[in-house]
């Protein structure tokens, strides 16, 4: 009698066992195509803050195929700061955007990478995306604009911009979540 109940026991464990490593398999944050904020932060230097931020950028392959036929990319950086107050709705102090616009150039076999009318080429998609997930020193706003010992509320995100696509692939996007690449708001405060 003895026997068998160890057995049973030990049948029983292993598959507590496996049923466990299932479950922590499945609850494990799957690491998809998207956009995702790493970090940022606010400096001050030069009179001015400056943004600095990282994100973990990777194309799907409908992305990634309409990228490489010639339909370029427009992504979106939006950064905004808040002064929350409890008397009132919060106090919007700035909201910025900054327009980057990838394209792939299938004569040179180069991705070129533009914000405003600076660009630069790149060999490989994944090198001109791992410049693009790196902001530094973005000039935001001046020092003054800040009170100092109030803490406000700072946020920035990136996106693919579907309203800067061409029109068939706009209407697209509106029927495939294939078209919408987006970060979440990424938050924190800043006491200047």
């Amino acid at each position: 009698m003895t026997v068998s109940f160890t057995r049973s026991c030990k049948k029983y464990s292993l598959l507590l066992l496996l049923a466990a490593l299932a479950f922590v398999m499945l609850t494990l944050p799957a690491r998809a195509e998207g956009i995702h904020v790493r970090d940022a932060v606010l400096a001050a230097a030069d009179e001015a803050y400056y943004l600095e931020a990282n994100f973990e950028i990777s194309l799907n392959p409908t992305l990634e195929e309409a990228l490489n036929k010639g339909v370029p990319l427009y992504f979106l950086l939006e950064f905004e700061i808040i002064r929350p107050r409890w008397y009132w709705l919060d106090d919007r102090v700035i909201g910025t955007q900054q327009q980057y616009r990838l394209a792939y150039n299938a004569l040179t076999r180069q991705y070129r990478l533009g914000i405003g009318a600076f660009f630069q080429n790149f060999n490989d998609l994944n090198e001109a995306l791992a410049f693009l997930s790196r902001v530094r020193r973005r000039h935001v706003l001046e020092i003054g604009m800040l009170s100092r010992g109030t803490v406000y509320a700072a946020a920035v995100r990136m996106r693919l911009d579907v309203s800067q696509l061409p029109k068939p692939f706009q209407l697209n996007a509106l029927a495939s979540r294939d078209w919408n690449l987006s970060s979440e708001w990424y938050r924190w405060s800043v006491k200047p």
